[in-house]
């Protein structure tokens, strides 16, 4: 959970809140095939609860007021990784800095899958 101080009090925001934004953004993005899991725990819940669930490859943590995001990806064979993986950046970094107001200070991305189109 994230907290936000604002004039008029606390806002907390949830992981599946994030999750949910920046999963959406990345399933969308171009060349990107499907979220993947990041661990066994993951891969398990997948089994489990079906294919896709809100936090499916998306990890979001506050280190002194600033977001980092981990998101694990499957890319679309023969698309340009490079391309993807910026454009995804730059949308994931405007979207939850224009969400939030919290500055995003790292991207990691992490391709672990290449599927066929």
């Amino acid at each position: 959970m994230i907290r936000i101080k604002t004039p008029l009090g606390m806002v907390a925001l949830t992981s599946g809140y994030f999750a949910n934004l920046v999963g959406n953004i990345a399933s969308g993005s171009y060349g990107v095939k499907a979220m993947a899991t990041r661990g066994p725990v993951e891969g398990f819940r997948a089994k489990l609860f079906g294919k896709n669930f809100p936090e499916k490859g998306v990890r979001v943590y506050e280190r002194s007021d600033k977001l980092i995001i981990d998101i694990h990806i499957k890319v679309v064979y023969g698309v340009n990784i490079s391309a993807i993986v910026e454009n995804l950046t730059e949308k994931v970094k405007y979207s939850v800095e224009q969400s939030t107001g919290l500055e995003v200070h790292a991207i990691n991305i992490y391709v672990d899958e290449m599927d066929a189109g």
